[in-house]
């Protein structure tokens, strides 16, 4: 899974950046940095454990931070491999007040802000849809060979990318799905990150009081509000003093987790496990894959020579405390190719080639 860090200068980025990924110092006004992400999970620590496992490797999440953006002027920086090689949009917006680093727009406002990145990302689709739309009805006038059906879709983007309209929105699913090698940045869905202040840190919904109502009928487009500064300044202490302090301001879960949840929420995204003394580990699949697809993930030769799978939910293997202990009570599954990974499912593949 790969996630792209856009927004202005001066609204939290690098610092959001730093958070995720532990890779300090990163300058979001020059150049893009990468950084990856291993998804904090207890499920994952406690099959360690169970298996007195060797080795741990968790779910991982790339993110690219790209160089702040500026109004009127961003397509160059967004027209970028790495950009629209992402999975999901990550835009931090800015929501504090802070004299000592100007908004570039002169003031604060969550909503416009969020209305500008969207324009943004719509005027690079659109440059990139017209250039080729042109393309392909040149060809078709010059007797080369053309996708009737492929002209018809880029047009219908191309009309509502002129309107305004983000293609996560104005497309079907299976049409985004037929553009998919554009790599269009308005198909993709976005979370927003919503950069609070300190006294604003415990809140977890501010969408009335920000004007940001309309944001919440969008398809694909998700709202999440975070103190950025004082998770960084959480991010610094011990474990328990981490603990007191979030108690202190009423928070529940850090940074890290919101937004892997939300992220996760936003792209219906689920976490399965495989677990044994060798290694116990964790994979990021999308919801109702299928058992014989969520072993392609693995290994393609597990997917071409699938036999089964043996399935038991997590809290049933930690309740019984061992994969045999579920298989001779009888709570292990047999299920074939098509079954329905779910979240938190504990699988071992059986497979020929």
């Amino acid at each position: 899974m790969k996630a792209g860090i856009v927004g202005f200068s001066g609204v939290g980025k690098s610092t959001l950046f730093g958070l995720l990924t532990q890779v300090a110092g990163a300058a979001s006004d020059r150049a893009e940095h990468m950084g990856v992400l291993k998804v904090p999970d207890v499920k994952l620590e406690k099959l360690t454990e169970l298996h007195t496992s060797r080795k741990t490797t968790p779910a991982t999440i790339e993110f690219v931070l790209i160089p702040s953006l500026v109004k009127g002027r961003s397509s160059d920086k967004l027209d970028l491999a790495s950009l629209r090689a992402v999975d999901v949009l990550v835009h931090v917006v800015r929501a504090f007040d802070a004299p000592s680093v100007p908004h570039p727009e002169g003031s604060v406002d969550a909503a416009r802000d969020i209305e500008v990145m969207e324009l943004e990302l719509t005027l690079a689709d659109l440059a990139v849809v017209e250039k080729r739309h042109e393309r392909m009805v040149t060809d078709g006038k010059k007797g080369r060979p053309v996708d009737p059906k492929e002209i018809e879709l880029l047009d219908k983007a191309k009309q509502a990318l002129s309107e305004g309209h983000a293609l996560r929105q104005a497309l079907t699913g299976p049409e985004r799905e037929a553009l998919r090698g554009y790599s269009l940045l308005t198909a993709k869905p976005i979370l927003t990150v919503v950069n609070v202040s300190e006294d604003q840190a415990a809140e977890t919904d501010l969408t009335q009081e920000l004007g940001l109502t309309v944001w919440t009928e969008a398809s694909e487009f998700s709202l999440l509000y975070v103190s950025v500064g004082i998770e960084a300044e959480i991010a610094e202490l011990s474990p328990d003093d981490a603990l007191t302090f979030r108690q202190e301001l009423g928070l529940e879960d850090g940074a890290v987790q919101r937004i892997v949840r939300a992220a996760f929420e936003l792209m219906s995204l689920i976490t399965f496990y495989t677990a044994g003394d060798t290694e116990s580990r964790a994979w990021i699949i999308p919801r109702d894959t299928s058992a014989a697809k969520a072993a392609g993930t693995i290994h393609s030769d597990m997917e071409r020579g699938f036999i089964r799978a043996e399935v038991v939910t997590y809290d049933v293997l930690v309740a019984e405390g061992a994969w045999n202990a579920c298989r001779d009570k009888g709570l292990l599954r047999l299920e074939g190719k098509d079954y329905p990974i779910h979240e938190a499912d504990v699988v071992y593949f059986r497979f020929n080639v």
